[in-house]
């Protein structure tokens, strides 16, 4: 089985990774190595700014498209990431796992919070 370093920054030509746009196309690089059956390593490093929002298009739409064990046994985190970023991922990651585990009481609360004729 082959290993895909994935270095965030390249794919998105910035060392801000604020845009969802932007992660998208990270979520689609990773999906494709996923579907290959490849194994992943991404690399967080040189990466100057992050939002959850750019990491939830990355990274937590995995949890929608594969299981929570292939994404485990798949991919992992290069040691270059500042701890800040790391932690912000877990909580990204946690946050998917429970939204895709049981999406009904997110959209609930969309729903309270947005209105109904969202």
């Amino acid at each position: 089985m082959s290993t895909e370093l994935i270095k965030i920054t390249e794919i998105i030509g910035s060392y801000n990774c604020i845009n969802p746009e932007d992660g998208k196309k990270v979520f689609q690089v990773i999906a494709k190595a996923l579907h290959a059956k490849q194994q992943i390593i991404i690399s967080l490093g040189n990466i100057e700014d992050v939002t959850s929002r750019f990491l939830n298009s990355a990274i937590g739409q995995l949890y929608g498209e594969f299981s929570e064990e292939q994404i485990k046994a798949s991919l992992t985190v290069a040691d270059d990431a500042n701890q800040d970023d790391l932690a912000l991922l877990k909580r990204v990651v946690e946050r998917a796992k429970e939204y895709f585990n049981d999406p009904e009481p997110f959209e609930k609360a969309d729903k309270e919070i947005l209105g109904d004729d969202e």
